[in-house]
């Protein structure tokens, strides 16, 4: 059972809000591209640094990440509601007066090179200057929060409501929240000893594709997509970070990875001919740049649940099995480049071959 409504469940008002935010998400998904891929190859290019390309054993379920960070890497915490948090729940999503995107709140926040020309609308995501803000704020620590402004006078209006949010459920909580919904607990996370408890909470990283106890922003990312659950509607959390080299990207439909991967001129050619486009029309659409005679482009690979991160059937308590994999590679694309308007993702089995 779905922690959301599908559409076929919502009112008319509500369809319309929910394709309003997946068109909004779809333009998101491009900036976030762009800034963590793209900027950070750059970042790297410019100081003369050999890109640390994402290996394909890096982006199997359970894959061991190189624990090394990057300095020239761009991370960011971006998390967009399709509602309104209500204020109940600040306890654990730190979002107050104190960081709202206000110009006298980023005036008093030191890192940024704000200029006194702000304008209060350029928080809200149909506005033409809400990228320039979008790309000031991203390397602020913690993250970033866009919602459904309540407020405003025209309807299902997005905006970046606040910065610097902290987000603060602990691990275990979200891991007790999500063990509970899969009917591997009935109330407590202790309930059956300390190594079942340990256990639980290794599947949750699994279910989110990410390594246990990952730091940083990767683990607040999936914290803070576990928690989200609990508004009712749909939500999507995207996490850059300086040792993944990914784009991690959580939705209502579970975790994605994008990576820049390099390929040779023939895969390419190959890949071109399979789906019948132009060398030519490849590379002027998925083609990002070029390294000596290899091109490079975004690769992304989402992930399915198997049946052992989906409720049972019966809905009866089960325990967990360490050993079986919960999540499986579901698509692997290569991924047109951000602004490309005519082209598709194109699939291409990868990760195993």
């Amino acid at each position: 059972m779905a922690f959301w409504s599908v559409r076929e469940e919502l009112s008319q008002e509500n369809r319309l809000r929910r394709s309003y935010y997946e068109l909004l998400r779809d333009e998101l998904d491009q900036q976030m591209f762009q800034y963590s891929l793209i900027d950070s190859y750059n970042n790297f290019l410019s100081k003369n640094i050999p890109y640390p390309f994402v290996e394909k054993r890096e982006l199997k379920p359970r894959a061991r990440i190189p624990a090394m960070e990057y300095d020239c890497q761009n991370t960011f915490l971006v998390i967009f509601v399709e509602d309104t948090i209500p204020s109940t729940h600040k306890k654990y999503i730190r979002f107050f007066r104190t960081n709202r995107t206000t110009k006298t709140n980023l005036l008093r926040y030191d890192p940024l090179s704000l200029a006194n020309k702000f304008d209060r609308n350029q928080k809200y995501l149909d506005t033409a200057h809400f990228h320039e803000l979008l790309k000031l704020l991203l390397p602020v620590d913690y993250a970033l929060l866009i919602q459904r402004d309540s407020a405003s006078k025209k309807k299902n209006r997005y905006n970046l409501s606040h910065f610097h949010v902290k987000i603060d459920w602990p691990i275990a909580d979200a891991a007790e929240d999500l063990a509970g919904s899969l009917r591997y607990i009935s109330k407590d996370l202790y309930e059956k000893g300390d190594k079942y408890a340990i256990d639980v909470q290794k599947k949750f990283f699994e279910y989110y594709c990410l390594p246990f106890e990952v730091g940083g922003r990767r683990t607040a990312a999936i914290v803070a997509s576990q928690y989200l659950k609990k508004m009712g509607c749909i939500s999507t959390v995207y996490a850059a970070s300086s040792e993944s080299r990914a784009l991690i990207r959580v939705s209502e439909r579970g975790a994605s990875k994008a990576v820049l991967m390099k390929f040779k001129e023939s895969e390419l050619d190959q890949i071109a001919e399979a789906n019948n486009i132009k060398s030519r029309t490849f590379n002027k659409n998925y083609v990002v740049t070029r390294e000596k005679k290899e091109s490079i482009c975004i690769f992304q690979a989402t992930y399915s649940f198997t049946n052992h991160a989906r409720p049972p059937d019966d809905g009866k308590l089960r325990d967990i099995k360490p050993d079986l994999n919960w999540i499986s590679v579901g698509g692997q694309h290569i991924m047109p480049k951000p602004g490309v308007w005519k082209y598709p993702p194109i699939s291409l089995n990868l990760i195993y071959t």
